[in-house]
């Protein structure tokens, strides 16, 4: 028995449902020599923003016993960078891999704006909006966790484009099944979860944040649980397909994201830390799946037996 790892989501067909997480593969390129893009089901990009974004101060990244933390600040071209040199490389090089871009913004209008820009782009097949950023315009106050700006945001982003949309939550929000929802009726497509969880790592010696801009985004092995956690949860909101993301490591740490309800997964630290594991994982599942006659990956989404 051979087992299918492909799908069809919105319209787009993964021929697995391994994917890279937003800011780990770049715009594609960057990994093109030392990772097999092609053996993925797709890449989501690096932010991309109306205007050019120079980031965070250094360090920017570092390591420490959980995983990684980062304050990378969004860094990226904007739109007329990445349409001028990053989206024709896409287009020109890559074939299997589904390919969505991840939207971010200062305010509301933005996302919009973003999408309606890039959305006669050779290349792009969808949207990841990260509402995880901050509204400067209305104080500070993540996206996500306003319900009127969640809503303000996805409908300016579904009248620029026809393409699928996703919606990348925080794993802080306490309500997180409710807010998918109202994304939903915003007019989202998807669902991603989850964002980095905010963290802050002190360089003892010198009595200093480890990074340059004092916190960071927790990422890596303790963020798994969160992630499956929360593709539960949002399951349970909304039928909408989820992209599950957070702690991949290993080929059952895509099952769980599976069983618990999402249709495809994203890796994100352990791919930087070894380039050669997004490929692996796609093998390994495959192999795990003709193990336990698993035909087709529809077999495994949302099978979780919750204690009664």
């Amino acid at each position: 028995m051979s087992s299918s790892l492909a799908s069809t989501v919105l319209g787009l067909q993964f021929q697995n449902p391994i994917l890279l997480a937003a800011g780990t593969a770049a715009y594609g390129r960057e990994l093109a020599d030392v990772m097999a893009l092609e053996e993925l089901g797709g890449f989501v990009t690096k932010a991309v923003s109306l205007e050019v974004r120079h980031g965070a101060p250094a360090p920017r990244v570092a390591d420490f016993a959980g995983g990684m933390i980062n304050a990378v600040g969004l860094a990226n071209p904007g739109v007329d960078g990445v349409l001028a040199n990053d989206l024709p490389w896409i287009a020109a090089h890559l074939r299997r891999p589904r390919v969505l871009v991840n939207v971010v913004g200062r305010e509301a209008a933005d996302f919009g704006a973003v999408v309606a820009r890039l959305d006669q782009a050779a290349g792009v097949e969808g949207y990841e909006l990260n509402v995880s950023c901050p509204n400067v315009k209305q104080g500070g106050l993540e996206f996500g966790a306003d319900p009127v700006a969640l809503a303000e945001v996805v409908r300016g982003a579904r009248v620029a484009t026809r393409k699928p949309i996703f919606v990348k939550l925080s794993p802080t929000l306490p309500q997180i099944g409710e807010m998918a929802q109202r994304a939903v009726d915003a007019g989202a497509d998807g669902i991603t979860v989850v964002n980095t969880i905010p963290g802050l790592v002190i360089d003892v010696e010198h009595r200093r944040p480890v990074l340059g801009f004092g916190s960071g985004g927790v990422s890596g092995p303790a963020l798994l649980a969160v992630g499956v956690l929360a593709v539960r949860r949002v399951r349970q909101s909304v039928s909408v397909p989820i992209i599950g993301a957070g702690g991949i490591q290993q080929v059952t740490d895509v099952v769980q994201y599976l069983m618990a309800g999402a249709s495809l997964t994203a890796v994100g630290t352990a791919g930087l830390a070894d380039p050669k594991l997004p490929g692996r994982l796609v093998r390994d599942l495959a192999r795990w799946c003709d193990a336990r006659g698993v035909a087709r990956i529809a077999e495994l989404i949302g099978t979780l037996e919750w204690p009664s």
